[in-house]
């Protein structure tokens, strides 16, 4: 993958700069808000881990977005309830979600009052150490609970090199003891390894086999295959005649169904961001409610194009 990145030819610069044309002049594609599907929290930036590629730039070290408190998530679930948003899935991620300590009165919360809760995890000790607030809340709430967990390859090589040394068997243990403790559960991985995505399907296929756990690589909401980012490679600009070129439906892209709160350091309080790729660009800074995050969101970053529109990516399933 690294070898590819380099070889990639670079992004003409004058590219994703206005946000109503493209630098050919024709209409830029917008995304209008179909339904607020589902409300996505970023629990913190803080990681236990530094990964070689990560969108967000997690680390130990990174507080650049702060923790959110369970106050200001009741306050968008009351914002949702409001305006009768309809949003059926509120999302954690981070950042690792679990090191918020407060992350298990989030999920009681959110699953309390009705929602589905999805979590975005490592699955490493954060994790372990909440197994028992976790265990309370699947005795509950069942598979209204659901976690993703975060898989980089199917081999522990690629695993490791995009994640760190020693990351692989933690992330499997956490795997199974999910699986032996029935949760709700998902793997999401990435094209790293630059594999046909059916190749990739094929590998955690043997993988599951092999660990004894009941997931169906070939169902995208059982494993997702995310592609891979890069905002500095070349890719066109998505213009509004793209839809009937390609075949799809701007109601597929993500920002038509989520939205993300994150809350910057220093700040009195949340904020909503239009992409849960694009915390850190003040152009999908939507403002800090959700009645003023509807309208639509011009595609006017790389990311809108490669990840969502050509690549397929959507981060809600499973």
């Amino acid at each position: 993958m690294a070898e590819a990145l380099t070889t990639a030819a670079r992004l003409d610069t004058r590219k994703f700069q206005d946000p109503l044309v493209t630098v050919s002049g024709e209409r830029r594609a917008r995304i209008a808000l179909k339904s607020l599907d589902t409300l996505w929290f970023n629990t913190g930036t803080v990681c236990n881990l530094t990964c070689r590629h990560c969108y967000i730039e997690s680390s130990p070290s990174n507080d650049r977005l702060v923790y959110l408190s369970v106050a200001e998530v009741a306050e968008y679930l009351d914002e949702i309830d409001t305006l009768r948003l309809g949003a059926q899935v509120i999302g954690f991620t981070g950042g690792e979600p679990f090191i918020n300590p407060a992350l298990p009165s989030m999920l009681e919360l959110v699953l309390a009052r009705g929602f589905t809760a999805l979590v975005l995890t490592n699955a490493m000790k954060p994790m372990h150490k909440m197994k028992p607030a976790l265990l309370a809340l699947r005795t509950r709430f069942g598979e209204r609970l659901r976690i993703r967990v975060s898989l980089d390859h199917y081999g522990r090589a690629v695993h490791e090199a995009e994640r760190g040394r020693r990351s692989w068997q933690p992330t499997i243990d956490g795997l199974l003891w999910l699986a032996d403790n029935d949760f709700a559960l998902s793997v999401a991985t990435r094209q790293l390894s630059g594999e046909p995505e059916a190749a990739i399907r094929r590998g955690f296929a043997l993988l599951f086999e092999r660990l004894g756990i009941a997931l169906d690589a070939d169902d995208p909401g059982a494993l997702t295959v995310f592609p891979e980012m890069d905002a500095d490679s070349d890719v066109p600009e998505i213009t509004e005649a793209c839809w009937g070129i390609l075949g799809k439906s701007p109601d597929s892209v993500m920002c038509a169904s989520s939205r993300m709160v994150v809350k910057f350091k220093g700040a009195a309080r949340p904020t909503v961001i239009a992409c849960t790729l694009l915390p850190y660009d003040p152009r999908f800074d939507l403002g800090p409610t959700l009645a003023g995050a509807t309208g639509p969101v011009s595609l006017n970053h790389p990311h809108c194009a490669k990840f969502c529109v050509l690549g397929g990516g959507a981060c809600s399933r499973g």
